[in-house]
């Protein structure tokens, strides 16, 4: 898993206007090629009297799916650029679909590459670009006197932490980037002088600065 990668929060969508014609970026983070294309397909039934529906998706960890489709549009002048964007804001498991209503003025190749580029860019400003951290759970079970001592350096340190359980000892879930876990795991071995019990969970991510 990669240690950290650029996506969107969420779907959204924004309209400019470029020369009367008005361009629609629409965005939605996505998991596999099926959904990208179920995403696609959605904007073209919603706006089925556009006159373009232009649209690029890249998946996977390596990018290893790259789709683009001009829709119509005169070649390369659409999707390819849709793509390039998401390639140089280094976004993955992301699909676009740029909508076109045709305001009655030709851009010609050049103004249409620049159309469908900020198109795209509106999308993604919509979409909110975040970037997603791994992190790995680690389980530490301990005596009650030192929750407050181990509570405390957690804090000094901003480790990320999760559910807190009490029963007849205490149960921390500890959240540190998991290229650090191992190091974690000793620290807080040496900081409890050995009276925890420290465990490893699963991998997860989460938003960076939040």
């Amino acid at each position: 898993m990669l240690e950290q990668y650029r996506t969107v929060r969420g779907a959204g969508n924004k309209e400019i206007v470029i020369r009367k014609s008005r361009f629609i970026g629409h965005i939605q983070p996505v998991q596999t090629e099926e959904e990208a294309v179920a995403f696609i397909e959605r904007i073209k039934k919603e706006h089925w009297n556009a006159t373009h529906n232009c649209s690029a998706y890249m998946i996977g960890e390596r990018d290893e799916v790259q789709k683009q489709s001009d829709d119509g549009e005169p070649s390369g002048t659409a999707g390819k650029p849709i793509l390039e964007v998401i390639r140089n804001q280094k976004l993955k498991n992301v699909a676009i679909v740029v909508t076109r209503y045709f305001g009655g003025i030709l851009l010609g190749a050049g103004g249409l590459i620049r159309a469908y580029s900020d198109g795209a860019v509106a999308a993604i400003e919509a979409g909110d670009a975040i970037t997603r951290v791994l992190h790995r759970e680690v389980f530490v079970e301990l005596d009650y006197t030192w929750l407050g001592k181990v509570e405390n350096e957690l804090r000094n340190r901003s480790i990320r932490t999760g559910e807190t359980m009490f029963t007849d000892k205490v149960t921390l879930t500890c959240l540190p980037l998991a290229g650090d876990a191992e190091s974690f795991c000793n620290w807080i071995t040496d900081l409890t002088q050995g009276q925890s019990l420290v465990s490893e969970g699963e991998q997860l991510y989460f938003i960076e600065g939040e």
